[in-house]
């Protein structure tokens, strides 16, 4: 493994909640084992990356109501592909060599996986994208 590798598992999250079964496909143990924490290690920018996002769209966003806004998230991911890819290109980042290796063998899958964590993970952190209030 090189240093490279070392230290990206090293400033990775630990996330003690998960539990690692028996007989789980590769998929999930990949998405338990990296992709989690990429992703909760890179929170702060994904949030700030979506804002940028609502911003760049005329901050239609807080002209919505709470479930269109709910709705807002996941088809701006799922449909605006450059969107998406940049924000797969921040997890992606993050693999090691090993890590990408494997990622290559099912990309797709796991790409469905990504996504659909950080779709929960925006929708569970709505509070943030509310527009600062002007003194």
């Amino acid at each position: 493994m090189n240093q490279r590798s070392i230290e990206l598992l090293r400033i990775r999250p630990e996330i003690k909640s998960l539990k690692i079964a028996e007989g789980i496909s590769n998929d999930e143990l990949f998405q338990n084992k990296t992709i989690r924490p990429i992703i909760k290690l890179q929170n702060d920018l994904l949030l700030l990356v979506f804002k940028n996002y609502i911003k760049k769209h005329k901050n239609k966003f807080y002209d919505l109501t709470l479930a269109k806004r709910l709705d807002y998230i996941e088809t701006s991911i799922q449909r605006d592909i450059k969107f998406r890819n940049a924000l797969k290109g921040i997890i992606i980042g993050h693999f090691t060599i090993e890590e990408y290796e494997l990622y290559i063998e099912n990309s797709s899958s796991l790409n469905k996986r990504m996504m659909s964590i950080v779709i929960t993970r925006l929708k569970s952190q709505l509070q943030f994208f509310e527009q600062e209030v002007l003194v």
